[in-house]
């Protein structure tokens, strides 16, 4: 039996994924930055649902950056 030497295809390069995680707003981020937008207009009325739903665009479209950040608990 003659020996033969096989030889991959080279594979496709695969797509890089980025370093940052997406990672989507929390509910008590929403709900922070509704409340802001409340503020915002000094109290007066408005549409609480409004509020919600522009919170949440603002928060996705802003640059990723991680929110929820890890505290050491240090030894006492």
């Amino acid at each position: 039996m003659p020996n033969t030497i096989h030889i991959a295809s080279p594979a496709k390069p695969k797509a890089r994924k980025s370093r940052v995680a997406k990672t989507l707003p929390t509910q008590e981020e929403i709900q922070l930055r509704a409340y802001q937008i409340y503020l915002e207009r000094n109290g007066a009325p408005g549409n609480a649902f409004e509020d919600w739903t522009r919170a949440e665009q603002e928060l996705l479209a802003k640059p990723n950056k991680t929110t929820r950040r890890k505290t050491k608990i240090k030894a006492a």
